[in-house]
């Protein structure tokens, strides 16, 4: 997995909910992919992306492919980062993500997301969003 950059094009500040604990106290596993989810949405919706327009137009951008590595965990009430990269390859949108702790900035997770968008049930080589997303790739320089 490639590590993400120390300059991020989105963050997005969360908190740790008590039902997203095991009974250690620490969060669930599965949790850390509900919390990259979130910010990839959120980020998509700040460079003008809504899936409920890509659903109506018949595109769904899906995840193909997601690597973790966990480092350390969060537990019940802490506040986190969630922090995105993103690049292109081919028909491959790749988001490089980090969950920091807030407290100490200590890296919880690093995550390299690949997804991909359908178009009437096959994979499309390019969208109507790709224009947002060139723009928004653009400022990673």
């Amino acid at each position: 997995m490639k590590e993400s950059a120390s300059e991020y094009v989105y963050k997005l500040r969360m908190k740790v909910r008590d039902y997203e604990c095991d009974i250690e106290g620490v969060v669930n596993n599965a949790n850390y992919q509900h919390y990259l989810e979130v910010a990839r949405h959120e980020y998509l919706r700040t460079i003008g992306i809504d899936f409920r327009e890509c659903t109506a137009n018949d595109y769904i951008f899906m995840v193909s492919r997601i690597e973790m590595r966990f480092k350390t965990p969060l537990h019940g009430g802490e506040e986190f980062d969630v922090c995105l990269n993103f690049k292109r390859e081919g028909v491959r949108y790749i988001f490089l993500q980090d969950i920091l702790r807030a407290s100490d900035g200590k890296t919880v997770v690093n995550a390299e997301v690949e997804c991909i968008a359908l178009h009437e049930g096959r994979i499309a080589k390019e969208t109507p969003y790709d224009a947002r997303l060139s723009d928004a790739l653009g400022t990673l320089a």
